[in-house]
């Protein structure tokens, strides 16, 4: 038996058996349920971290969610931008493809055009070279007839006095000389200069042996060569002597005369080689001369007969001079006279202006009077007059 306070309790009662079984049953579901508590209090301690956690993983969910919605939406945009510059791609390259196409029909159809004009060139120019093959083969006749007329003596002749026309005519007047002028002994000169005296009119010859040249020009050896040289100092000397006979003659003409060499060639082989040649012409006053030293000799002549024109007409001159020196004179008078005029009308202008200024002040002064002021306080004494007894 258990006593607890005034309650006793019986071990051997069933009652009492159950009742204890009850409570401790009792107390055992309250221990345990403390235990539970304890229990799920420690859990819920312990599920805290893993509760954050899997509220921040829900966070990075939803912010993964969030992302894929706007990934999607901009993978959308971005395939209807693409899909857009696509197709404005596809524009472009058939615009570009069609300018292209554009460009390559007008590079074709220039191109066509172009070539169409270079073959009509091409076919003028073949045209040209064809005329131009036909003026050479026609100018190689001419130079195979050139030949023929320098190796004729009398047609050498004329193509010499035709060259030697040519440069007088550019270099001097045409009333200074004069073509197959004929002199007192009979002799026609090929040109004749007519120089003021001293030195005179002198002459031009145009004629010069030329196969001799020819010869030396052509040999081979030195035995022709010798042989040339000797023919062409002979011919040399005896052209020298006769233009000294002919064309130098006194009182008629210059003491002296040119032999005109139409080659230039001719002349450098005498200067080069024949010098003596050259000093023989000196001593008999016969100048040899080629084209380009002949220009420069007509030159001089020409200023020669510039200053005898200016000695001609020194006289008139000097008379126009003297009319001039007048004419001078007289306009100075008369430019003293005008001048004396505006000098005098100077001052008649100046009188004039002190007497209008006179007359201006004069008139001022009138214009300030005050006649008003200067009429009577009474009235005039008017006397009567009276009629003589009669």
């Amino acid at each position: 038996m258990i006593q607890i306070g005034d309650t006793i309790l019986d071990l051997n009662d069933p009652l009492t058996l159950a009742l204890l079984g009850g409570g401790a049953l009792l107390l055992l579901i309250v221990i345990l349920l403390f235990a539970a508590i304890r229990a799920a209090s420690r859990s819920a301690r312990l599920t805290e971290p893993l509760i954050r956690q899997m509220g921040d993983l829900g966070q990075r969910v939803q912010g993964l969610s969030d992302g894929q919605h706007q990934l999607s939406g901009g993978l959308t945009h971005v395939a209807e931008a693409q899909s857009k510059a696509q197709t404005n791609m596809l524009h472009l390259m058939e615009k570009r493809l069609a300018q292209v196409q554009e460009q390559m029909n007008e590079n074709l159809h220039g191109s066509a055009r172009r070539t169409a004009q270079s073959l009509g060139d091409l076919q003028q120019r073949l045209t040209a070279i064809d005329k131009a093959q036909e003026n050479i083969t026609k100018l190689s006749g001419d130079v195979l007839t050139l030949q023929d007329i320098l190796s004729n003596k009398q047609t050498r002749g004329a193509f010499g006095e035709i060259q030697l026309h040519d440069i007088v005519s550019k270099a001097l007047p045409s009333d200074s000389y004069s073509l197959q002028s004929t002199l007192s002994n009979g002799k026609r000169a090929d040109c004749l200069i007519h120089l003021p005296n001293p030195p005179g009119p002198i002459c031009i010859d145009s004629k010069f042996p030329l196969e001799a040249y020819e010869a030396l020009r052509n040999a081979t050896d030195d035995r022709q060569v010798q042989d040339a040289a000797r023919f062409l100092k002979t011919s040399v000397r005896k052209h020298i002597r006769d233009i000294g006979e002919k064309y130098i003659l006194d009182g008629e003409t210059a003491d002296g005369a040119l032999m005109f060499l139409p080659s230039e060639a001719v002349y450098a082989e005498l200067h080069a080689n024949f010098p003596e040649l050259v000093r023989e012409g000196f001593e008999a006053r016969v100048w040899i001369v080629s084209p380009t030293t002949c220009m420069a000799t007509l030159n001089t002549m020409r200023a020669i007969l510039k200053d005898a024109r200016m000695r001609e007409q020194a006289g008139a001159i000097r008379r126009e001079l003297g009319l001039l020196f007048a004419d001078v004179d007289r306009l100075g008078n008369r430019v003293e006279n005008l001048d004396r005029h505006f000098h005098q009308a100077a001052k008649d202008i100046s009188e004039i202006k002190i007497s209008a200024d006179k007359a201006g002040r004069r008139a001022k002064r009138l214009d300030n009077f005050d006649f008003e002021e200067l009429a009577p306080e009474t009235e005039p004494t008017i006397v009567k007059l009276t009629k003589p007894d009669g």
